[in-house]
């Protein structure tokens, strides 16, 4: 038997809990990974708590969970490009990786980089993936001034400094906490706030090309007071408010890719860019790893080490 996240009806950290579940057997085309490290998204929480019923409807008992990184113990007929004991990173589309074992399809998986922490590696795909799509979705490059907010957040950590890495001038918002963090990857940084548009203009004199959202809907109002055109416009959160202002609002379904995990793992593991790491937390202790998520103040990622 091992120990896996779960929850039996929608609602606050309080209904999650660690159940013992029995040890996966992988179908063809499948392995077995033990669980080193498994990331945290607001995503789950959202639809833990019901939110996003309409979009991705849960099963109940449901298991939690997109992120990990982990060793292969078992091998399902047909897999080619793992053994057992391979280390890998990837990600799972059945809400299963806050767990001790996980089965995964082969082709959702990459071999984990020697320079790539377990930490950081197994809160790499969403964030990665999703910063990918953002940067994308808004062509950032050489000349561009863009701006990001919650840029010191899981997702907005990683947005800014791919930008930076395709050569554009970046703006962050965040708390004057976070504000050190973001200079020393050579972002400019704001505090968000009354005036903040004013203080966006001082930071940017000759304009904004871009902004892409990370945190809610009043950041695409705000964009649109800037004068960006909605078409490099990005929200990865206020799909509804996307639609109202022809934003884009792309995420890591548009980029859940294992060529994209590891171009994004690559960049980690030679250093241009980090991934900071808020807190870890065993798997016991899940309810406090969302309560601290769930503040929305963090700076980068919050991981659970099964």
């Amino acid at each position: 038997m091992a120990k896996a996240v779960r929850f039996d009806q929608y609602g606050g950290i309080d209904v999650l809990y660690v159940a013992d579940v029995a040890v996966p057997d992988p179908p063809p085309g499948e392995l077995v990974v033990e669980v080193r490290a498994a990331g945290l998204n607001p995503g789950e929480a959202a639809i833990r708590q019901g939110f996003l019923e309409s979009r991705f409807p849960a099963t109940f008992p449901s298991g939690e969970g997109t992120d990990l990184a982990g060793t292969v113990t078992r091998v399902g007929e047909g897999v080619q490009a793992f053994a057992i004991g391979d280390e890998v990173v990837g990600w799972t589309d059945r809400r299963a990786s806050h767990a001790e074992y996980v089965t995964v399809p082969e082709d959702h998986l990459i071999h984990k980089p020697t320079g790539l922490s377990w930490e950081v590696a197994g809160s790499l795909f969403v964030a990665g993936t999703t910063a990918f799509a953002a940067v994308r979705a808004v062509d950032a490059h050489a000349g561009d001034t863009v701006v990001v907010s919650a840029a010191a957040g899981g997702v907005g950590s990683i947005v800014v400094q791919l930008a930076t890495v395709r050569g554009a001038e970046v703006v962050g918002i965040a708390s004057a906490a976070n504000h050190e963090w973001l200079r020393s990857v050579g972002v400019t940084p704001v505090a968000y706030g009354n005036g903040l548009a004013d203080r966006i203009r001082a930071a940017a004199p000759n304009g904004v090309d871009a902004f892409i959202d990370t945190f809610g809907e009043e950041y695409l109002r705000l964009a649109v007071e800037l004068g960006v055109e909605p078409d490099r416009i990005e929200t990865i959160i206020a799909f509804d408010a996307a639609g109202e202002v022809g934003a884009k609002a792309e995420g890591s379904a548009t980029a859940a890719d294992t060529g994209v995990l590891a171009d994004m793992a690559d960049l980690v593991a030679s250093g241009r860019i980090t991934v900071p790491i808020a807190a870890t937390y065993p798997l016991d202790q899940v309810q406090a790893a969302y309560a601290e998520l769930e503040k929305r103040h963090t700076r980068g990622k919050i991981v659970l080490l099964p």
